[in-house]
């Protein structure tokens, strides 16, 4: 992934937001990502189940036994000479796949404890029956993966061709040990990536009519019809203006909504966003310094959440934060800004945002 102004990750005190953000001009891209209803579960199931052998082999590949193949986001058809079993990938996917029966060997990427509780990233996922790969940006042990003889690695991209938390300097080598798969996480709508981890899984073996799979779903378009009328509520009684954020010691950072996923699915919801000005050409954030963080009115503000953003504790060190009109009213939220693409990783974000701007009041 190449060092440009908006892609590190906040994972050590020396990165940007994915590491933590330092100054605007010393950011690198990685620095601040992660960060109507999608297809339905028997519609992709009709869809991955036809008897067209190209679809099959250029889309989701084949469950059964004998060559498997995967066609990623990157145009790329990951090929395997029978369905993989040691598959290494980022946590947030591994995470995802466990959501639909798919096991992983291997992870890397923040998967540690915040607070004494689990990381968001790492979802339902025992981690102590996987080996971690190294946790922070960079830190990806290529003797531990070349150990696990892995059949198959799989990552987010933000946005392609890059494999997120891969290495770039490393990443010829590591992807010389194994085929690859790249899912986009950026500049789409939430409901491209839901649409291919399910279609991945699928091709991993997972049976999408199982009841924990279908229940899953059925909560996700639950969680789904309740935002939206929440949004809808809001908007009939004045509006609601919502705000995505990041931190570091030095600047706040404004999500641009179209670049993420989630919040450019939300907005298809209905849900009003404060759109932040591109900062630089990868266009996820604007930049401000902490003297200018009550730029934008909010009436609710959605907080990062990842192990790596500033907690709670050290934004309310800062004088311009605590005078935010929504932080002074209690009206912000946690943002899952690296949530798993699942139904059942996504359900319960929808359901607590729509009760966050439910109980959210307009505020002057």
């Amino acid at each position: 992934m190449p060092d440009s102004p908006l892609n590190s990750p906040l994972n050590s005190p020396n990165s940007s937001a994915f590491r933590r953000p330092t100054r605007a001009s010393a950011l690198t891209r990685r620095s601040l990502l992660t960060g109507a209803g999608a297809l339905g579960i028997g519609a992709l199931l009709t869809a991955c189940g036809s008897d067209d052998k190209k679809a099959k082999a250029d889309s989701a590949g084949s469950a059964e036994s004998g060559p498997w193949s995967f066609k990623d986001d990157r145009g790329k058809t990951a090929r395997t000479d029978q369905l993989p079993q040691k598959i290494v990938a980022f946590i947030s996917t591994a995470a995802a796949l466990h959501d639909y029966g798919v096991e992983c060997t291997g992870v890397f990427g923040p998967s540690e404890p915040i607070g004494g509780k689990p990381n968001p990233q790492a979802g339902d996922l025992d981690l102590t029956k996987l080996t971690s790969l190294g946790q922070a940006w960079g830190e990806f042990n290529i003797e531990k993966y070349a150990a696990l003889q892995p059949d198959l690695l799989i990552s987010n991209m933000f946005p392609p061709p890059d494999l997120w938390f891969v290495p770039a300097e490393s990443a010829k080598k590591i992807e010389a040990l194994a085929p690859s798969v790249g899912i986009t996480g950026g500049r789409v709508s939430l409901r491209q990536p839901l649409k291919r981890y399910t279609e991945l899984a699928q091709s991993l073996g997972a049976d999408l009519t199982a009841k924990k799979i279908t229940d899953a779903k059925a909560r996700f378009d639950r969680a789904e019809k309740t935002l939206r009328e929440a949004a809808a509520a809001k908007k009939a009684d004045g509006g609601l203006k919502v705000l995505a954020m990041t931190g570091d010691a030095e600047q706040m950072y404004v999500g641009v909504p179209d670049s993420y996923c989630d919040l450019n699915y939300f907005k298809d919801l209905g849900v009003d966003f404060v759109e932040g000005e591109k900062s630089d050409e990868f266009g996820f954030w604007e930049f401000l310094s902490w003297e200018n963080a009550d730029k934008y009115h909010a009436d609710l503000i959605m907080i990062d959440n990842r192990s790596t953003a500033l907690p709670a504790a050290e934004l309310a060190k800062r004088p311009t934060w605590n005078r935010l009109p929504a932080v002074k009213a209690d009206q912000t939220t946690p943002w899952s800004m690296e949530e798993r693409y699942s139904y059942a990783g996504f359900a319960p974000v929808l359901e607590q945002l729509a009760a966050a701007i439910t109980k959210s009041k307009r505020l002057v």
